[in-house]
């Protein structure tokens, strides 16, 4: 195969990290993603398209395979040490990193992490940063293992017009004053990812800066601009808007972090009614005790006493019960066993009936009662 001459860029390619940071996640042994070397599109090889479109796309990549790499998959492993990073350098709770370590060997790791991430918000903020980190090291890997001039363009601090004008430009050598020297600052800055330091952020030195209100800026998206897309290569473009790391999730099963919230949603719906079921349960045992005093207050005193007298009755009965089984206890010992024993003799019998007799005039002991000296 043949090289083809491509028209050559005047400047670095300006990339969505973002956008590079979902396909790095979402790219497996089922799906494939693709960089353009020439002018920085991504490719998603949608198996759900027609086989006349994956047939002109296989044509494509015959004759003009050097113009697109292809994006590495994220195996099992390294998905593990993305996990097992995060637990041994950010979590800092003993049962909770016991937790997830746990969740790191069971099947279906990535899902089960993230929906315990997503249950505990102190974890989830640092998880997504760290991911970000990781991520950011990972690719910058990636484009510098293949000599690409890059910028990201969530780091460029330009107006969304001039980003736009260089994407337009990005092969016109004759260009306006504002347009050139945007592509001397971005030609500065593209070298900084090809530093140690990009690899190996280093901590900033000092004091902390002081703590303010955080302001929510509304992100500037700029407009996909390419002038040399292939017709067979435009139904496979894969240009999600997304603004920030919250909306790439880690899963790959996900597309976006609104259907992996409505995922957690669904089992987690179970457990919900569990537990309104368990304070439905308790609202109405508080209402029945409620009731009860409320029928206590409405009769005033004199309820209160008659119920003072049916317990002291109560216990009064429940004494001379005990009394009585205490007689019973003693005659029990005189009277002949049932199984295997003679009838007792006639002066055993006249023993006994003087027993009983006796027991019958002892007069019990009455309760003193309350309030009486």
């Amino acid at each position: 195969m043949a090289k083809t001459a491509y028209p050559e860029a005047k400047n670095p390619l300006i990339l969505r990290f973002h956008r590079l940071m979902d396909a790095f996640a979402k790219s497996d042994d089922e799906r494939d993603f693709y960089l353009d070397r020439i002018e920085g599109f991504l490719l998603f090889i949608d198996l759900d398209k027609s086989q006349e479109e994956l047939d002109t796309l296989e044509k494509e990549f015959l004759n003009h395979g050097d113009r697109y790499f292809l994006i590495p998959k994220m195996t099992f492993y390294e998905s593990k040490k993305f996990m097992e990073g995060f637990v041994n350098e950010k979590v800092y709770d003993i049962d909770t990193k016991e937790k997830l370590l746990e969740i790191i060997q069971s099947k279906e790791a990535r899902e089960n992490f993230l929906e315990f991430i997503y249950d505990h918000l102190n974890e989830l903020e640092k998880w997504q940063q760290f991911y970000v980190e990781r991520s950011r090291i990972r690719i910058i890997e990636w484009l510098r293992s293949h000599q690409i001039q890059f910028v990201f363009e969530e780091d460029l601090d330009f107006t969304k017009g001039l980003i736009e004008k260089l994407k337009k430009n990005l092969f016109d050598s004759k260009v306006s004053r504002d347009v050139s020297a945007a592509r001397e600052a971005i030609g500065i800055k593209s070298k900084i990812y090809y530093s140690n330091e990009a690899l190996n952020p280093r901590p900033k030195r000092g004091r902390p800066p002081k703590q303010v209100a955080k302001v929510e800026l509304e992100p500037q998206v700029t407009v996909d601009i390419y002038t040399t897309v292939p017709a067979s290569t435009r139904h496979f473009l894969f240009s999600p808007e997304i603004t920030s790391a919250a909306d790439v999730t880690f899963s790959s099963r996900y597309d976006s972090e609104a259907e992996l919230l409505a995922s957690l949603r669904g089992s987690a719906r179970v457990k919900v009614d569990e537990k309104l079921q368990a304070l439905s349960e308790r609202l109405e045992s508080l209402r029945h005790i409620s009731s009860r005093l409320a029928d206590l207050k409405e009769v005033g005193p004199e309820g209160e006493e008659k119920l003072i007298r049916a317990a002291v009755t109560l216990e009064e009965e429940t004494e001379e019960v005990e009394e009585k089984k205490g007689i019973m206890e003693v005659v029990k010992g005189f009277l002949p066993k049932k199984r295997g024993k003679a009838k007792p003799s006639p002066a055993e019998d006249k023993e006994v009936k003087e027993t009983v007799r006796k027991a019958k005039t002892v007069t019990p002991i009455k309760r003193k009662k309350r309030g009486k000296s």
